[in-house]
């Protein structure tokens, strides 16, 4: 979770001038991290809300919170997604708006509702972040809050969701990004424990690869951390 970087935008940043400033800020962003805390820091200038987060979609996991600008909404996060109940969790899986005009007095999840009043946050807009409508289209949830009932109004929710366009490439770009940087530095990892095998055992790569993938299968140990633990140590792990 990050808010050390603030992005200067337009003090009217409703504008297109302002979401063509944005879109350049997302694309220069240099990671997942810097690409959120862009969108969140945008929100609080651009819309009726005191405090943003991002919740970013897992397969197979529980939703990650990757940014918040207040700790609340941390804590309005963690309550669902502990639950796997609330607007978040429903934004996430129906990829649909979901707008809380009054906690106080919401129905849909009076336990989680009464909480997060308690807390002090009184209108909640939860807005998926999705790029198509395959079932990897999910890619997470920005959520705007207010201490003010009934805060969000229609141009809120479209300012939002134009909001939620841009964040949503820009997020899946990024995380692609990282994926396949990641992807490169394991092949070279792989290939340089290879090297220290065949050298020490005199074998091919074939059979270097296949020792390596052993040790993987054998300690449940990912190939790209076995590897490591060889080059760092020059041992295979036990």
């Amino acid at each position: 979770m990050s808010g050390a970087r603030m992005a200067e935008f337009d003090p009217v940043p409703t504008s297109a001038d302002a979401f063509a400033q944005l879109a350049i800020e997302l694309h220069d962003a240099p990671g997942v991290e810097e690409t959120i805390d862009a969108v969140v820091q945008f929100a609080l200038q651009a819309l009726s809300c005191t405090y943003a987060g991002v919740a970013l979609h897992r397969r197979g996991s529980r939703p990650e919170v990757a940014a918040v600008t207040d700790p609340v909404v941390a804590e309005v996060y963690d309550l669902q997604i502990d639950d796997e109940d609330g607007p978040l969790v429903t934004a996430l899986r129906e990829r649909t708006n979901v707008l809380i005009r009054d906690t106080s007095s919401d129905l849909r999840w009076p336990r989680w509702a009464a909480k997060v009043a308690a807390l002090g946050v009184r209108s909640v807009l939860d807005v998926p972040l999705t790029t198509g409508t395959g079932s990897t289209a999910s890619v997470g949830v920005l959520g705007l809050y207010s201490p003010q009932p009934d805060a969000f109004g229609p141009d809120d929710e479209a300012i939002a969701h134009i909001l939620a366009r841009h964040a949503s490439v820009a997020v899946a770009t990024a995380r692609h990004e990282e994926t396949m940087a990641q992807a490169v530095d394991a092949r070279k990892l792989v290939g340089q424990a290879m090297g220290i095998l065949m050298e020490r055992f005199d074998v091919d790569g074939d059979r270097a690869f296949a020792i390596l993938k052993r040790y993987s299968q054998d300690t449940n140990t990912k190939l790209r951390d076995v590897a490591q633990h060889l080059i760092d140590t020059r041992k295979l792990p036990h």
